[in-house]
């Protein structure tokens, strides 16, 4: 197993190993990291640089194919680098560095890519998993399993919240609060203090850091059962304001924080009041 360390997220504002339909993030077998604030898509001509998560030798750079999205670029990249017991692959960063080239954690690896992996509401990101270094370094699945190394503080959350972020495809809350921004990661707890992870129910499967096997439920309604830390989630409607979304999107931040609504059938008002509520479905929205 590898171990994402404190000094691994340094760089970073939030994180998330499960809010994504790609096979590598099934078991949380991969983290997004999140270098900049906002919740939402980047803006057009967003080039920030991307800070390395790991130290080490780069062995390569690669140019990858990735699906063709209108808000997308034509390419995404995978650099390799070996940080000396596994090589760590790494998504969605156009390279400054070359084979050769000795990074250090938080130092520039080039610039972040708006990739066509990434759903219209996502936010640009670094994609981190590891590799034993005999194992395959190119197909999609194969990584080591991924501990996470630091502290994450359960926020109790009762589903309502006031709109201070808005876009054509998410809304984000202000709930719950971070209680000591910048001081340590948070996440929305579970009814048994669990921090949840992932694309609920919009994605398959979550996660639920802290947790122990059995019923995980939201609101006082099952959403889904634990198996260690990966959760299958239930069948089930998010209710926004007495009408349906397509999800919430679950992470760990260290800075500001609050609900994200994945919304692209519908838009919310900044300064918008919306109470959420969980309902059983034989038809859930599935996206992966």
């Amino acid at each position: 197993m590898a171990t994402l360390s404190a000094d691994a997220l340094s760089p970073f504002r939030r994180f998330s190993l499960y809010n994504s339909p790609y096979v590598a993030h099934e078991r949380g077998f991969a983290v997004d990291l999140y270098p900049n604030a906002g919740f939402g898509p980047a803006t057009d001509g967003d080039r920030s640089i991307a800070p390395s998560p790991v130290a080490g030798e780069v062995l390569d750079t690669r140019t990858v194919r990735a699906p063709s999205k209108p808000y997308a670029a034509e390419n995404d990249h995978l650099v390799l680098v070996d940080t000396g017991e596994y090589v760590a692959r790494i998504l969605h960063v156009e390279p400054s560095v070359t084979a050769g080239d000795v990074l250090e954690i938080g130092d520039g690896m080039g610039q972040l890519v708006r990739a066509g992996f990434f759903a219209p509401w996502v936010d640009n990101h670094v994609h981190l998993e590891f590799r034993d270094p005999d194992a395959n370094l190119s197909r999609a699945s194969g990584s080591e399993s991924l501990a996470i190394d630091v502290p994450i503080e359960a926020l109790d959350w009762d589903g309502f919240g006031e709109v201070v972020e808005s876009g054509a495809t998410y809304a984000v809350l202000d709930a719950p609060t971070h209680p000591a921004p910048g001081e340590r990661f948070v996440g929305i707890a579970s009814d048994g203090g669990a921090v949840l992870d992932g694309g609920l129910v919009h994605y398959v499967g979550g996660g639920a850091h802290g947790s122990d096997d059995g019923t995980v439920s939201l609101f006082g309604q099952p959403i889904g059962r634990a198996t260690g830390r990966d959760v299958a989630w239930n069948g089930l409607e998010i209710i926004a304001n007495d009408a349906p979304i397509t999800g919430l999107s679950l992470f760990c931040a260290r800075d500001t924080f609050g609900a994200k609504l994945v919304c692209p059938e519908r838009e919310f008002a900044v300064g918008e009041t919306v109470a959420i509520e969980l309902r059983p479905s034989d038809d859930p929205v599935r996206l992966g």
